[in-house]
């Protein structure tokens, strides 16, 4: 098992780097301005996502500490459409490239609250499958690209820890569905259509408890 998990997430993690490059991040994402971006949190942000990026509601994603680079690709991807979402994409279609660094620069700086997970049998269930994947169905560890913390890896693979289970859940069964589709080189479309739904359940319930 660790071999099979160490091995795909090598080579997940090659095809990844390979897609990054391909499809960079909007450039300088970590040299935006959080001062510049108050206005935005306060008006626009922060009822969804809070003015800390530690989102109230568990169908918004939380994002105080996630990686700047990856926060400004999916404020361009919501504004170019390569990502859907009807209640993002019309207040990322009033961003400016400047406003995306700005965002990312500032939730990117904040601090990321814990969390407990819920469910202890789940979250069980879910450490497996993490840290260690399922060699029967070809689904590989968690782990192996967004790290044994969930801190995950910047440009590359975004920080999960902490993340509401009610939205990590959505973006699996997104992703399996082809909901979203803006995943680099379509590797969250794969492994998510070999997960079951309890395997997603387990993995999210998981999630929301790394810190």
């Amino acid at each position: 098992m660790k071999s099979f998990a160490l091995l795909t997430g090598l080579l997940f993690a090659a095809g990844v780097a390979t897609s990054a490059l391909a499809n960079p991040a909007p450039a300088a994402a970590s040299k935006g301005d959080p001062a510049k971006a108050q206005k935005l949190v306060n008006d626009v942000c922060g009822a969804c996502h809070g003015a800390d990026g530690n989102s109230t509601s568990p169908a918004y994603p939380n994002l105080a500490g996630q990686h700047p680079e990856y926060i400004a690709k999916q404020l361009s991807e919501f504004k170019s459409g390569a990502r859907k979402n009807a209640i993002m994409a019309p207040n990322a279609a009033k961003l400016t490239d400047e406003d995306m660094r700005n965002l990312a620069a500032y939730y990117s700086a904040q601090q990321p609250k814990p969390k407990q997970a819920k469910d202890a049998a789940l979250v069980a269930e879910g450490l497996k499958l993490y840290k260690g994947g399922n060699a029967g169905s070809g689904v590989p560890a968690c782990a192996s690209c967004h790290g044994p913390a969930g801190s995950g890896i910047p440009v590359q693979f975004p920080r999960l820890a902490g993340q509401h289970s009610k939205y990590v859940l959505s973006q699996l069964k997104n992703f399996r569905s082809g909901d979203r589709a803006n995943d680099g080189g379509k590797m969250m479309q794969v492994i998510a259509r070999k997960m079951t739904d309890q395997e997603m359940k387990a993995a999210a319930e998981y999630i929301s408890g790394l810190r």
